[in-house]
């Protein structure tokens, strides 16, 4: 049994409260952990421990090339520990191993490249029109940063959020999902072996109604990081107004994945799966919303009903694994209660939309891999974010329809298209509304790049020296050399 506490001001404490979470394997119900459930205080007083090691000073006049020492070493601490965290991820989550293994990797390059960008921002000298002065711009770090990760991939999206934030200078508060906890408690320890001061990095558990919470109402906190649903997003913007707090949200997409007739046929048919089925389809950029075109959709559909009817369902830990449950009972219940109103707005469930009734599986939070033929645009099951491993079809007819419809969402996270045609690469492009096109590929990021939406899918960017700039704030410095009086008020007596 896994035993774990928040981090607050240098210190392991339990809950104010003495309350406790059960942590719970998707795979089998079983209990793997029992951590403190923190509140509103706990979350106060992290907030006050940020504030004052924020407005002390020593963390922002540390050097910048220290501050990236710190978040290099803390890469490679990750990078030794890949194993232990991996495994931590597949309990909590319920993926494969491998699949941890490889967000692991990725974690440990974020940290890197952030620290690298640490200490190359010199600031930008502006020619400034007035005489004898001179003018420049700088950034600075925002203050106190309140971190709010989901459930999906809890230490990946706490690094994009971790990694540039301590790179700039501020301090943070981290708030992991109050079910998928483990992994941000590891990094929270290794952060401490790294040496951070004091109030630097600070981490509260605890469910989003009361740490949530106080993290987006609080005027001391001076930027609030977002990563889930929209209902959520819209409640952290209103709470933010309080004092204007700097926001920051991804909330999700329903991303659709078009196939022209001209494209790769057999990599297209691997890419939808791959676009889907990872995690069990519990991806922000999941390509759930499939499109093909008139030729080859009928073609397209059995070549994908083969492939799915394949995919090996079990623990993350078993080698031949490819896909593991879903997150919870909870959501478990979400995702099959799509499946009659897909029926009843005309679709038709050709593979899957159950949970499995064989043992092992069912007494998990397994739903098997579903396929759903002859969806339209306006369906329920189309325009709403499932967040399971379910794929929709629509058929389309022409390059514009495929456009429209594809355009015809309230999110705007990601998109990717299949076709030979360098033309159409061109036109389709720019056409799609999406803060990611990806073309004869899908579900590709890189630390590079930075991530983000369009529309409700949220703003700002993570990622990339996009994602740096995101914590921080913008001063323009003017020094006039050779001040001279103005003589303008009162200076003749008249």
């Amino acid at each position: 049994m896994i035993k774990g506490k928040m981090y607050i001001n240098g210190q392991w404490v339990d809950s104010r409260s003495g309350k406790e979470r059960e942590i719970i394997n998707p795979y089998d119900q079983s209990v793997i952990a029992s951590v403190a459930e923190g509140g509103r205080e706990d979350a106060a007083a992290a907030i006050e421990a940020a504030r004052t090691a924020f407005d002390s000073g020593e963390w922002t006049s540390t050097p910048a090339s220290e501050r990236g020492r710190l978040v290099f070493k803390l890469a490679e601490l990750i990078e030794r520990d890949r194993e232990e965290l991996a495994r931590l991820e597949s309990l909590d989550t319920g993926k494969t191993v491998e699949e941890s293994r490889w967000d692991m990797d990725d974690i440990s390059g974020i940290f890197r490249y952030f620290a690298g960008l640490a200490d190359k921002d010199g600031g930008e000298v502006i020619a400034s029109p007035v005489p004898n002065t001179t003018s420049y711009v700088v950034r600075e770090p925002v203050g106190v940063c309140g971190q709010i990760s989901p459930w999906n991939y809890p230490l990946l999206q706490a690094s994009w959020k971790m990694a540039p934030a301590l790179a700039a200078g501020n301090t943070i508060v981290m708030k992991p999902s109050e079910i998928t906890p483990l992994t941000a408690i590891k990094v929270t320890e290794l952060a401490e072996e790294a040496g951070f001061p004091k109030g630097v990095v600070n981490l509260v558990l605890g469910p989003g109604a009361e740490v949530g919470a106080e993290l987006s109402e609080s005027v001391d906190v001076d930027l609030i990081s977002f990563t889930g649903g929209i209902a959520t997003g819209k409640t952290i913007m209103r709470s933010a107004a309080g004092n204007v707090k700097k926001v920051a949200l991804e909330l999700g997409g329903k991303n659709p994945n078009i196939v022209f007739d001209d494209a790769d046929f057999d990599l297209a048919v691997d890419y939808a799966l791959n676009a889907v089925f990872f995690h069990a389809g519990q991806i922000c950029s999941a390509g759930a919303r499939l499109m093909v075109q008139d030729g080859i959709h009928d073609r397209f559909v059995e070549a994908l009903k083969a492939r799915m009817e394949k995919i090996v369902m079990g623990s993350g830990f078993e080698e031949k694994t490819e896909m593991g449950p879903l997150i919870s009972a909870e959501h478990l219940a979400k995702v099959e209660s799509y499946m009659p109103v897909a029926e009843e707005e005309g679709a038709k469930i050709i593979l899957g939309g159950r949970r499995p009734a064989e043992a092992p599986l069912k007494d998990g939070f397994f739903f098997e891999p579903t396929l759903i033929t002859e969806c339209e645009n306006k369906m329920k099951i189309v325009q709403e974010e499932v967040f399971g491993p379910v794929i929709t079809v629509e058929r389309f007819h022409t390059e514009e329809e495929a456009v429209t419809w594809a355009n015809d969402t309230i999110y705007g996270l990601s998109a990717g298209f299949w076709t030979r045609d360098p033309d159409r690469i061109e036109r389709v492009s720019k056409a799609l509304k999406f803060g990611t096109v990806w073309v004869n590929d899908f579900n590709v990021y890189f630390v590079q790049a930075p991530w983000g939406g369009y529309k409700q899918s949220g703003f700002g960017r993570e990622l990339g020296q996009i994602g740096l700039e995101e914590y921080t704030e913008v001063k323009h410095v003017y020094r006039n050399h050779a001040t001279e009086a103005v003589n303008w008020f009162g200076a003749t007596g008249g």
